[in-house]
């Protein structure tokens, strides 16, 4: 069994809804969710859209592999209708979107995946959920806490929008 942690987001439709309908599909499909954060209200990020997000994130206990993980939360992602995946740094609204943040200590680097996610300490909207359930977990390439990373982040004022809902 091994660790993971997901973020979660979604800015169309019932937000709320989709973020509650990830989750109990990460539990029939992925494993046992062991904690998940507050929902957070955020301004889009690399993209113009008049829909704010909401995000969350898990942390799930699971036996998939991280290739199996991705598997996994692109067919939850395809359950609750989204169509495609942002390439290339190129995004859009979307009703749900899955993201590995974190899969025990491994780095994973291949063409598909990217496991720690390559901007995780740099987005504020992910780091607040994910401080909340993980303050202490220490991110395996960066050898910092969440914690530490969200501190940081945030001296830095590079802090977005974020509203705890």
């Amino acid at each position: 069994m091994n660790v993971a942690y997901l973020g979660l987001g979604s800015n169309l439709g019932d937000r709320a809804g989709y973020l509650s309908q990830s989750m109990q599909y990460i539990k029939e499909q992925i494993g046992d969710l062991r904690s998940s954060s507050a929902f957070y209200v955020s301004a889009p990020q690399g993209f113009a859209s008049d829909n704010y997000f909401l995000n969350a994130a898990v942390e799930v206990l699971t036996t998939l592999t991280p290739s199996e993980l991705l598997l996994a939360t692109q067919t939850i992602e395809r359950a609750l209708g989204r169509s495609s995946k942002s390439h290339a740094g190129i995004y859009a609204d979307r009703v749900i979107d899955i993201d590995i943040l974190l899969y025990a200590d491994r780095v994973v680097r291949t063409d598909d995946l990217a496991i720690p996610h390559p901007l995780l300490s740099q987005r504020s909207f992910v780091l607040t959920p994910l401080c909340e359930i993980a303050p202490d977990l220490v991110h395996p390439v960066l050898k910092q806490t969440v914690r530490q990373l969200y501190t940081d982040l945030w001296q830095e004022s590079h802090f977005a929008f974020l509203q705890r809902l």
